[in-house]
């Protein structure tokens, strides 16, 4: 049982420093636009570039690390998201920025799939949910860590040199990873633990052939993009409406990630708790799910927020509520789909979520050129979670497992 923890608590690690090599260019981004001459539409293809790749990746990473497994999968991903990073101090403009960017998205499409399906194989149904809440707990951290390094580094070694010790970090994470996940501790867990009392992969079309795998990619492609939003675009909207500067991002960036991590925890702890109280998995997920999509709600008075902090706990609420919600909705895989095809299911899912952010980030560019408000990106992610919710529900009403033919 403490191995387990072990493996939980360095997936928690990894997702932290893959956060941090993500969110630097967002934390950023007002000094690369001053600097380099980026427009809005500018920034926004190279979040494209990071999007399109990191959706193509998930589809293709989902598939390797289901044949080579966790712990090859993630550290061969955590090397090419590094080496990534370090590139971006190599370029000069957006063509420059799009190209590292669609490396860097190659690379960290690994995270989910095999995190995904690491833990899968270490920790039974009942206690899923609080371990992929703690593990996602890391894409708090990242974004809490990123303004507060990335200001004494810039004033340090430059912008330049920030991304190549951004990079690194993922370098030094590999060696501890590749050593708490190597046999004796491939599979600890029996099948009928594990939710499945036979197993085998699934190709792609069969994958698609249940309407369960529909219902977690449509979920990950409505509320996927909210969080694209937060992640790139959340510093600028401070600078923009509060006129916060790179020295002033990082308290206010601190607690709306620090709300995040409470969410994304509490809504791990609260599905799982449900099922140790009889509960079933349908319940319980939804149940969930249906507090935080109500909790994002008051996001809707963010943008027109006079005051600095009001803005900053209406936007932490809803991005915790987003973590709590996304915590169950990535449990799925694991809760619907045998072993073997996890990393694919969740590959599958997390193509549907980044051809979303795709979508976010053209339309937030454009939307921010024309406008120059926030209000109606807000308005989206507000209504994004009962939407996704609906039709989670209306295609896997009772959340049941699928049957497989021929399982080996």
């Amino acid at each position: 049982m403490r191995h387990r923890w072990v493996i939980c608590s360095l997936l928690f690690a990894g997702a932290t420093i893959n956060y941090v090599d993500r969110q630097v260019l967002a934390v950023l981004k007002p000094t690369l636009q001053a600097q380099l001459g980026w427009s809005e539409i500018g920034y926004g293809n190279v979040v494209t570039a990071f999007q399109a790749a990191y959706a193509l990746g998930m589809l293709l990473v989902g598939r390797f690390v289901d044949r080579v497994g966790a712990r090859v999968g993630l550290a061969a991903t955590a090397a090419l998201w590094a080496l990534a990073t370090m590139a971006h101090a190599a370029a000069s403009g957006v063509l420059g920025f799009s190209a590292a960017r669609a490396v860097l998205g190659l690379g960290e499409a690994g995270l989910f799939p095999a995190g995904g399906k690491a833990i899968a194989e270490h920790f039974p149904q009942r206690e899923r949910s609080f371990a992929m809440g703690l593990f996602n707990a890391g894409t708090n951290v990242g974004p809490i860590l990123c303004p507060l390094l990335a200001p004494w580094l810039v004033a340090t070694v430059g912008w330049r040199g920030t991304f190549v010790v951004m990079g690194a970090l993922a370098l030094l994470w590999i060696g501890p990873w590749m050593a708490a996940v190597a046999p004796p501790h491939p599979h600890p867990l029996p099948y009928g633990e594990r939710g499945f009392e036979k197993e085998r992969g699934m190709g792609w079309g069969e994958l698609l052939a249940h309407r369960e795998a529909w219902a977690i990619a449509l979920a990950k492609l409505i509320t996927d993009p909210v969080w694209w939003l937060y992640l790139f675009w959340i510093p600028d909207f401070l600078h923009r409406n509060h006129g916060l500067d790179l020295e002033r991002l990082g308290p206010p960036l601190v607690v709306i990630y620090a709300l995040a991590l409470l969410g994304g925890v509490a809504g791990g702890w609260l599905s799982s708790s449900l099922i140790g109280r009889g509960w079933s998995t349908n319940a319980a997920r939804k149940t969930t799910m249906l507090l935080a999509a109500l909790a994002v709600l008051p996001i809707l008075g963010a943008a027109h927020a006079s005051s600095l902090w009001t803005a900053v706990a209406l936007v932490g609420v809803a991005v915790g509520a987003h973590q709590a919600f996304s915590a169950n909705l990535l449990t799925l895989p694991s809760d619907l789909f045998p072993l073997p095809a996890v990393a694919s299911m969740m590959g599958v899912g997390g193509m549907g979520g980044a051809i979303g952010g795709i979508v976010i980030a053209q339309t937030a560019g454009r939307i921010l050129q024309l406008t120059g408000s926030y209000h109606a990106l807000f308005v989206m992610a507000a209504s994004a979670y009962l939407v996704a919710l609906g039709l989670l529900h209306a295609l896997s009403p009772r959340l049941t497992p699928v049957a497989l033919e021929g399982a080996a």
